[in-house]
């Protein structure tokens, strides 16, 4: 399985590092690095922990009996997904780098299948797996939809795996729960925004690949399971806050203007209508994207961010893809990709 794509690795070294984050997820990974140990392509792994207090350092040191014990990477303080990635990927050495979150297990074959398509198709920067919901036969994610509003949201979440999911195809953008990434693109387009901490990090990143030029594809034969929301709680203030906070920043950086300030006029507008709707007395339900106190945390830090975030975008919109690709406007990335 070799092409020019993959012409920087020497014979017989591994093509990819598969990074995984933790933070006080020790019970978890037990099962993660089992499944990586497992793979039918030779892989090394880089497992970022986020300042765990839980005894996961002391459990990583004691995986000597291993075959190819993990590099890890001990972080001082909490840095979230976005970050602890943005710190393995320090550590990439090879053509190609693995995302697979700390609460997944990879079928044996993920790699492979997904280095397959990589290796075959140079204009495929990244390889969606197929998520399963943990013991079930329920997609968890099948690549990510742009949706009204831009919001990124899992491909066939909650359906059954069936037909619709059985064929390889081109999707908007991966889950970075579990996914391969061609490094060469991901430095090319400027890694990952590590300051989002959490969520929206896959897609934004998938964004600019977009601009860039390059194709993102989900890979059926690439079976991951996930225990989907082991690791965080999607209930929670901090959900509500990252998720409306990087959409918005994400549409910001990336999205047409005009679609961007709409996006966050109308977050403005419903939260004025949500704070009314209180005074009123009326019903509101009681769920953390409604709250009032959240979404002005929101808006707070999106316009406290606007220098740096119109910065990135200037940033973007200088992209100049290599080979015989050409960066793609803004508004066709949406065109293409809203709602589908």
């Amino acid at each position: 399985m070799t092409s020019a794509a993959d012409s920087t690795a020497p014979p017989g070294a591994e093509l990819v590092t598969v990074i995984v984050v933790t933070w006080q997820g020790l019970e978890l990974l037990p099962e993660c690095l089992a499944s990586l140990g497992s793979q039918t392509v030779a892989a090394r792994t880089v497992v970022v922990d986020n300042a765990s207090t839980d005894g996961t350092l002391a459990y990583l040191a004691a995986q000597t009996e291993l075959a190819r014990p993990p590099t890890v990477v001990a972080l001082t303080e909490n840095t979230g997904f976005a970050g602890g990635v943005a710190a393995g990927l320090q550590h990439v050495r090879t053509p190609y780098v693995a995302l697979l979150n700390n609460d997944a297990a990879a079928e044996p074959e993920w790699l492979q299948r997904s280095l397959e398509v990589l290796t075959r198709r140079p204009d495929v920067a990244a390889v969606t797996a197929k998520m399963l919901l943990w013991n079930t036969s329920l997609i968890n994610n099948a690549g990510v939809r742009l949706l009204a509003g831009g919001y990124g949201t899992d491909r066939g979440g909650g359906r059954p795996d069936g037909p619709d999911f059985a064929e390889a195809v081109e999707v908007f953008g991966f889950s970075g729960g579990a996914a391969v990434l061609r490094m060469a693109a991901v430095r090319e387009v400027g890694g990952i925004e590590a300051s989002y901490f959490l969520y929206y990090e896959d897609t934004e990143l998938s964004w600019r690949l977009r601009l860039a030029g390059w194709s993102i594809c989900y890979e059926p034969a690439a079976v991951v399971e996930h225990r989907h929301g082991a690791s965080s709680d999607l209930q929670s203030t901090l959900f509500a806050f990252h998720t409306e906070r990087n959409r918005l920043l994400t549409v910001l950086r990336c999205a047409p203007a005009p679609f961007a300030l709409a996006q966050l006029g109308r977050f403005g507008l419903t939260t004025v209508s949500l704070i009314g709707r209180r005074l009123a007395r009326q019903n509101v339900p009681k769920v953390q994207v409604f709250s009032a106190r959240v979404r002005i945390r929101v808006i707070g830090s999106v316009l406290r961010r606007l220098p740096q975030t119109i910065a990135a975008r200037h940033r973007i919109s200088q992209l100049r893809p290599s080979g015989n690709r050409s960066s793609v406007p803004r508004e066709k990335v949406l065109r293409r990709w809203l709602g589908g």
